[in-house]
């Protein structure tokens, strides 16, 4: 059964990018729609009135509400048929993905908003919890001996990762360098065809730290939540 898919978010490059890659991947149509377009309102009237108030959110045909980015990328597994039906894998699958998800906070909101001193001490201060946290996923990644993750073909976890790690490259682009096998991941990940499509085609994200902007049809607008 085809659903009409709406995914809801804003001008940056965070939670909605992973469940982005994986439809790409999986051929599955969906529309991008920005919240204030979505709603015909400022994000801060919206808000207080939809489940647990943040996005990205995930519209299926006008009816269900689908929060949070790892419920989304479960159900996207699911819809294509690519879930992982092994309880030993799926749950070391879902602990890589819930591994990586915690690089979330504070990466992506010093990638799409910070800038200048601010951008410094938060890029500084989160490094020894990076390094960390790659290292973890560098052995994760060796112990398995296979291309991705969990198989040779990428599943919800590879996408989760691949997104924050190619995040950290606007952060400090040396960083990723001194793990060689997440690098060698990120390679491989973007060796895909519907995988380098995308990246060459998503919305360029420019002046990280500087005052940070999406390109979006050719014009760079100020990320955030409000309509430019």
């Amino acid at each position: 059964m085809k659903h009409k898919l709406e995914l809801i978010y804003f001008k940056m490059r965070a939670l909605a990018e992973a469940p982005r890659l994986l439809f790409h991947y999986t051929n599955i149509e969906y529309e991008d729609v920005m919240s204030w377009d979505y709603y015909g309102k400022d994000w801060s009237e919206v808000k207080p009135k939809i489940p647990f108030k943040q996005l990205p959110m995930l519209v299926i045909d006008k009816k269900h509400e689908i929060c949070q980015s790892m419920a989304i990328m479960t159900f996207t597994e699911n819809l294509a048929g690519i879930n992982i039906t092994d309880p030993i894998l799926n749950a070391k699958a879902n602990a890589i993905m819930q591994s990586a998800q915690e690089l979330f906070m504070p990466l992506n909101p010093t990638v799409n908003f910070a800038t200048g001193e601010k951008f410094i001490k938060k890029r500084d201060d989160m490094m020894p919890f990076l390094k960390s946290r790659f290292e973890d996923l560098e052995k994760a990644i060796k112990e398995n001996k296979k291309k991705f993750f969990i198989y040779d073909e990428p599943r919800a976890c590879d996408f989760v990762t691949f997104h924050h790690l190619d995040l950290s490259k606007l952060l400090d682009p040396s960083l990723i360098k001194k793990f060689p096998r997440l690098e060698k991941f990120l390679e491989n990940m973007m060796s895909i065809e519907s995988i380098r499509n995308y990246l060459e085609k998503r919305p360029k994200l420019i002046d990280v730290s500087v005052e940070p902007k999406l390109v979006i049809d050719g014009i760079p607008h100020p990320t955030g939540v409000k309509r430019t």
